[in-house]
């Protein structure tokens, strides 16, 4: 069973990987551990025109290796293997993208991530993954 965990560093998305590594054991086989971060595209307009391609992406992997730290500790103090990825776009749509390019079986995550203001005038990533993805989502509290 391939299994992905979408994290943005919330605790909330922590819980979502606990309760991967909880349930783990009740499988008949180890599941494939997929974890994402996608960060949002900021390298938009004429912030090109200032920053090269290499510092863009360098900012990127930092910011997503970061988000992923306390995931990837928890799966490594369990001893779950799992494979990791850092992408960049709009993260509701970056996740059903990825889980559909991957061929996950469940989507796994935390109800809210980081959103706060920014959460309120995009909507909810948790509801447009809902509608966009096309495997079960299980929402972790």
């Amino acid at each position: 069973m391939k299994i992905l965990i979408p994290v943005d560093g919330s605790a909330n998305a922590l819980r979502a990987v606990q309760y991967a590594i909880a349930h783990a054991a009740a499988l008949k086989e180890a599941p494939q551990l997929l974890l994402l971060n996608v960060q949002w595209n900021v390298a938009t307009g004429n912030v090109k025109l200032f920053i090269d391609q290499k510092t863009i992406d360098d900012y990127y992997r930092e910011q997503g290796m970061a988000a992923l730290q306390s995931a990837r500790t928890a799966l490594d103090a369990a001893a779950l293997p799992y494979q990791y990825h850092v992408s960049v776009g709009t993260p509701a749509e970056g996740i059903a993208q990825y889980a559909g390019e991957q061929a996950v079986d469940q989507i796994v995550m935390g109800r809210q991530g980081q959103g706060g203001l920014q959460s309120l005038l995009l909507g909810s990533v948790v509801n447009k993954v809902l509608h966009l993805a096309s495997c079960p989502v299980s929402l972790v509290k």
